[in-house]
């Protein structure tokens, strides 16, 4: 007998012996009926992870022998809101050049080849209110990891070649920032939002890249990468003494400097309530915004509104605007909400879409009538149910590995949220009613502050002409502002 035919033999019975199981199986006449066992999630709280080692630099800790790996992720309390004005895009520069611009002890080829050869992964990066440091590799490679880990972020050299490459990356870069409606809405919400003068809307010009140089890398690096601002988590396979007395080995001889911020500017702005429409030509598609300002986290009111967004847009298909907007009327592929409850200051309450440019009209006018819906009838308990459920079952996945899990510990202490959010967060889900949910919608959902913003073919997209609503145009909804498209490199009109 061929050897195919043996194991095709072999595996018979037991392919029977599965079906056999199935066959036997309870069938559920529809998925919402089917039970599932009762969710028994429990976090450890985060002082069983924290360590602060002597020179006052917190560590989040945590063996995980599960796989031979090891992973050290470093928070940097830094960002390009404490950039120069005039040298817009430094931040972002200095934090990719410290792992692509080589070390005062590896140019950066023999640090790219020592990375590969111990199959590491080592990254760098710095966004707009925080850096991030990681490195991956096996654990039986911890200290040789730890060595190349400690030279980029401490030693780095910002290798000419390679920094002036970034920077023609960056200018090419700046030349599409009009190529997509997706990009061209995201500037121009958060301009619509914040202003022209906040940090989060100052964005690198071919001027601003052009005026750093790389002792202005330097000296952001000596000002800002320190252990007096970085927050490390580690997991993996090790022993938990031996780990803390490494990491006294590699940060505790390193000099601490002056912390770096703890908050952030809030925009001293208003947003201006109106309809925008901005012409993109040679597309048969429209991005829509809509929304405004809403507020920081901390509220008591934080549950309630986040079940309020999940009914409106942000719990998948079973949310109203996914189901009415999507679903029913096959308007978009792509829609939904958020509320999101801003760490510093206010965020901005959002309902997207993306549709045929003659029925953005329509579609927009079904996200208000949801809108007002809310503010003004009570949600059906079924409603609540459904998101809560979606919510609460979704949590364990924010958590699925003890890297995931301090990350969110660290991040915590970064931002100062209360080391015990999420130890109760499920239960304050779970108390969240009707009225709570026709409460705080009336109290934050605010249609006579409403910005809407439209991108695409901005004649047919005001024009409308839907089937179903064929007379309805854009300028129902409030006065319409034309603007032109930014210059890509300023973003000046």
């Amino acid at each position: 007998m061929h050897a195919l035919s043996k194991i095709f033999v072999v595996s018979l019975p037991l392919c029977v012996a599965v079906q056999g199981v199935a066959a036997q199986k309870p069938k559920a006449d529809h998925p919402k009926n089917i039970v599932y066992p009762k969710l028994d999630f429990k976090l450890p709280p985060p002082s069983q992870f924290r360590e602060v080692l002597s020179n006052g630099m917190v560590v989040f800790i945590a063996k995980d022998r599960m796989l031979p790996t090891f992973d050290l992720s470093i928070t940097l309390r830094t960002g390009s809101a404490v950039e120069p004005v005039d040298k817009i895009g430094l931040a972002e520069l200095m934090g990719e050049q410290m792992r692509d611009g080589g070390t005062k002890n590896l140019t950066p080829a023999e640090l790219d080849e020592e990375v590969e050869f111990l199959a590491a992964s080592l990254s760098t990066n710095i966004g707009e209110t925080r850096g991030r440091v990681g490195l991956s590799c096996l654990s039986k490679d911890i200290d040789e990891g730890l060595r190349l880990l400690i030279d980029v972020v401490r030693y780095p050299s910002f290798d000419k070649e390679r920094f002036r490459l970034a920077k023609e990356r960056r200018v090419q870069n700046i030349k599409r920032r009009n190529d997509s409606t997706n990009s061209i809405s995201g500037i121009e919400w958060g301009f619509l939002m914040s202003g022209e003068d906040h940090y989060s809307n100052r964005y690198p010009s071919t001027k601003s890249l052009n005026a750093i140089t790389r002792d202005d890398m330097f000296a952001f690096h000596k000002k800002y990468v320190h252990p007096a601002n970085m927050l490390v988590t580690v997991t993996g396979d090790f022993d938990r003494t031996e780990m803390l007395r490494k990491l006294e080995g590699v940060f505790g001889d390193w000099p601490v400097g002056e912390t770096g911020p703890t908050t952030f500017p809030a925009p001293n702005y208003t947003p201006k309530p109106g309809v925008y429409l901005l012409n993109k030509e040679g597309v048969n598609q429209g991005r829509v915004a809509i929304g405004h300002r809403s507020i920081k986290r901390g509220s008591p009111d934080e549950f309630p509104l986040m079940v309020m967004n999940g009914i409106l847009g942000a719990s998948g298909f079973r949310s109203r605007l996914v189901a009415r907007v999507r679903s029913d009327e096959g308007l978009a592929y792509n829609t939904g909400s958020r509320f999101s409850q801003g760490t510093y200051f206010p965020g901005s309450f959002q309902c997207w879409f993306q549709s045929k440019s003659n029925s953005c009209a329509y579609a927009a006018r079904i996200v208000l009538d949801e809108i007002n819906r809310l503010r003004t009838e009570l949600v059906s308990q079924e409603d609540i149910d459904d998101t809560v459920a979606y919510n609460v079952e979704s949590f364990p996945q924010r958590f699925q590995t003890r890297a995931a899990l301090l990350g969110t510990y660290a991040s915590d202490e970064y931002t100062g949220r209360n080391p015990k959010y999420w130890l109760t967060y499920t239960d304050n889900l779970k108390r969240v009613t009707r009225e709570d949910v026709l409460r705080v919608a009336k109290k934050y959902l605010h249609p006579d502050q409403l910005v809407i913003l439209g991108v695409g073919d901005a004649d047919a997209i005001f024009t409308g002409g839907h089937d179903k609503a064929p007379n309805l145009k854009f300028s129902e909804f409030g006065h319409v502002t034309r603007l032109p498209l930014r210059d890509p490199d300023t973003l000046s009109r």
